[in-house]
């Protein structure tokens, strides 16, 4: 590999890293990547040295399966005081739609959460993981994919022990079944 293609797949890595802000597998690294489990390693840790020698905030915990982008010591004090905030606020109105969708339509994935909403929901999302109120979980129709379901906390700050037992939660769900035939359904297009 050469020079340049290096640093950009680490810069490449990097950004994937801070996008997902978790743990995330090698192996689904150099998938993503299309290169090998050995340069994928390579690369994390060229970019684990290099995020050392550099003046930046982040650095890399790893073991021996997963990776994650993480803020270096020296700066938690401001993602303290970010999450600190973040917590003694309400949710917004848009937190509130997004986990109304999520309560209702779960588990949903990020991609559908945000064609019903209009807007990305990434940032809705993660107030809302760091909460508890939701929960990431593998989708069972995509591979790399994840939905998100309301979690136990969700259901017992609302006083309920399933999500059936939302207000008009049949409703909501029978107007789902129908969107998702129509948009399995055949287009049939008149003849002209």
């Amino acid at each position: 590999m050469e020079q340049d293609q290096k640093s950009d797949i680490l810069l490449q890595i990097e950004a994937f890293l801070f996008h997902f802000g978790e743990p995330v597998r090698f192996q689904k690294i150099a998938d993503f990547f299309n290169i090998s489990l050995s340069e994928c390693k390579t690369a994390i840790r060229d970019l684990g040295d290099g995020l050392k020698e550099h003046t930046s905030p982040f650095s890399l915990l790893t073991d021996e399966a997963t990776v994650q982008l993480v803020t270096k010591p020296a700066y938690q004090d401001i993602s303290k005081k970010l999450m600190d905030g973040e917590f003694s606020d309400e949710l917004s109105p848009a937190s509130l739609e997004a986990l109304s969708l999520i309560a209702y339509l779960g588990p949903i994935s990020r991609p559908t959460l945000d064609f019903i909403r209009g807007v990305n929901s990434s940032f809705i999302l993660r107030n809302l993981l760091m909460r508890g109120l939701i929960e990431k979980i593998p989708s069972a129709e995509k591979k790399h994919m994840h939905d998100y379901k309301v979690t136990f906390s969700f259901l017992q700050h609302m006083g309920i022990s399933d999500v059936s037992s939302l207000q008009d939660y049949e409703i909501y769900r029978e107007t789902l079944k129908k969107f998702e035939m129509r948009e399995t359904e055949p287009v049939s297009v008149p003849e002209i």
